[in-house]
């Protein structure tokens, strides 16, 4: 029982240092569990059983290595609804939601290169023009 503490305290600790989004030291891999929400076309929530509940339910993620439009932007809201609307589609979809190269974002989300069914999320909406690659730094507009 004391291992299995000191086990998840050493994961909180792992994930809790600040990084920002184009750090190169990743975690692994993960099946989810449960798809949550779809904020936006680069952005949702999910559960992850292999977890402890304070860390694997309901937390968040950030495809990495691209932007979608913001959904609470005025100019870009229709291409901002049809990325997140695809995202969702995909999501919701899906057999196997696969994270891959998991790191922490500046904004103590879980990034990562998201596989649906073995397609990459962040390519799919990058070829239907509805995100641009990203890294961190300064968002070109939309």
């Amino acid at each position: 029982m004391k291992i299995k503490y000191i086990t998840v305290i050493l994961f909180i600790l792992t994930f809790a240092v600040p990084s920002n989004a184009t750090d190169k030291k990743t975690y692994g891999n993960i099946i989810v569990s449960r798809l949550i929400d779809v904020y936006d076309g680069d952005t949702f929530k999910v559960d992850i059983d292999e977890f402890p509940p304070i860390i694997g339910k309901n937390i968040s993620i950030r495809v990495y290595g691209i932007d979608t439009p913001e959904i609470k932007g005025t100019r870009t809201k229709e291409l901002a609804n049809r990325a997140k609307y695809m995202a969702r589609s995909m999501l919701k979809k899906a057999k196997v939601i696969e994270l891959r190269d998991i790191r922490r974002g500046k904004y103590f989300r879980i990034i990562a290169d998201v596989w649906i069914d073995g397609k990459n999320l962040g390519q799919h909406l990058i070829k239907q023009g509805l995100a641009k690659p990203y890294f961190g730094g300064k968002r070109s507009e939309w």
